[in-house]
């Protein structure tokens, strides 16, 4: 069970950061970022895209051993 709840986890997790990523590189492509803001707000992006990538990388190896679990594909081009 404790593997179930982790997996969740990771899935929610690699699903919201994949949902922040994507809110950040809008808010940095658009015209609401003042020049002495953008800075921070590229760092965060970056922030942002690695965490994202850490837990890709420990998904990944749960697909290894979890063949129930959906492919990394399949995951971030669900509709929920």
């Amino acid at each position: 069970m404790t593997d179930k709840i982790t997996n969740n986890a990771i899935i929610y997790a690699i699903l919201a950061l994949n949902s922040e990523v994507a809110l950040q590189q809008d808010y940095l492509a658009s015209d609401d970022i003042s020049k002495e803001d953008r800075g921070n707000e590229e760092d965060i992006l970056e922030d942002l895209q690695q965490a994202f990538m850490e837990f890709v990388d420990v998904y990944k190896g749960r697909c290894k051993t979890d063949k129930n679990l959906p492919s990394l594909d399949e995951l971030l081009n669900s509709e929920l």
